[in-house]
């Protein structure tokens, strides 16, 4: 493989991450409104000492107060900080960082070795630095799907445990001795914390940030309301825990009945750019022309285009939100 097909395939993965990075900081899901007016019931009030910055457990991942440095180099740290706790990750942030420098550094070498054009060594030295961040989204990903496939059992818990005579704080407690992988987790940080003398209302909503998600929410919403206001706390999350899991039902149908343009949309994506790279390999000299002529370039360009439209067409028609 030449070098130009080196470089040609680099900054297609730039474009790529690039592209896919923004559509996930712009994308709005149709349930956008629904879900900001219920993190704003569950979220807490923005003011000086507040618990979320220095009395929980464990201490802030991100030292805000001495990263002036970096605070001119990352847009928003409160977010960066948000989605590392997320992520679950035990790994100190500064070694986390110096990983990504190292990663980014490496690509600007890798540039330097290749003897690429200047203008390509950011990209090859972004496409690397990136990395880490897209393992943190995954990372990310994962464990909040883990606690939500487990929610409705914890829920349902919960609920044995009140009509069993427990305190709130003690079907909690349950829910974090008998399960077990991020629902243990996260519920035994809450019972912990309200053990501390944190209110019971500040950990949830701390629970509720850390898992944005709209059952999440509507756990937190429910027992907030009961603690304000009574009522049967038991009998409610029975409903919600059953509203999980038809939530769950419907998702899997759904899933079922989109699997065709699924793989549709998957096969076609790829198809060009398999056919290029098998010709790059086979037969270089067929497609030279792309890479080396400024007409080549530009088609490549429109068809890398014409690519991504296409995979945020799919995506949108297949894309069903439960």
């Amino acid at each position: 493989m030449t070098e130009v097909t080196i470089v040609s395939l680099l900054a297609g993965i730039a474009v790529v991450a690039l592209v896919v990075g923004l559509g996930l900081a712009l994308g709005k899901s149709p349930s956008f409104e629904a879900e900001q007016r219920l993190d704003n019931l569950t979220s807490r009030p923005k003011r000086d000492g507040d618990l979320s910055t220095g009395i929980l457990l464990r201490p802030p991942t991100i030292d805000l107060d001495r990263t002036q440095l970096l605070s001119k180099l990352i847009p928003n740290l409160q977010n960066l900080s948000r989605l590392y706790e997320q992520a679950n990750v035990n790994l100190a942030f500064d070694r986390f960082m110096g990983i990504v420098a190292a990663l980014a550094l490496t690509g600007a070498v890798v540039g330097f070795l290749l003897d690429l054009p200047a203008y390509l060594i950011p990209v090859c030295s972004a496409t690397l630095g990136v990395i880490p961040f897209l393992w943190l989204v995954h990372r990310k990903n994962r464990r909040i799907r883990q606690f939500l496939e487990a929610m409705p059992e914890a829920v349902e818990l919960i609920g044995r445990g009140l009509r069993a005579g427990h305190s709130l704080a003690s079907a909690l407690s349950l829910v974090a001795e008998e399960m077990k992988g991020p629902i243990a987790e996260e519920f035994g940080r809450v019972f912990e914390e309200q053990n501390l003398g944190i209110p019971l209302e500040v950990t949830l909503r701390g629970l509720a940030d850390r898992i944005p998600s709209m059952d999440v929410r509507f756990f937190v919403i429910a027992v907030v309301i009961q603690r304000s206001s009574g009522g049967d706390l038991a009998e409610v999350l029975d409903k919600i825990g059953r509203l999980i899991r038809q939530r769950f039902e419907l998702l899997g149908h759904v899933k079922a009945l989109t699997a065709e343009g699924r793989l549709s949309g998957i096969v076609l994506l790829a198809l060009p750019p398999g056919l290029l790279a098998f010709l790059s390999v086979t037969n270089y000299s067929y497609i030279s022309v792309l890479f080396t002529t400024p007409t080549g370039t530009k088609m490549l360009a429109i068809t890398a285009a014409f690519q991504l439209f296409g995979a945020l067409m799919i995506k949108k028609i297949v894309a069903i939100k439960v």
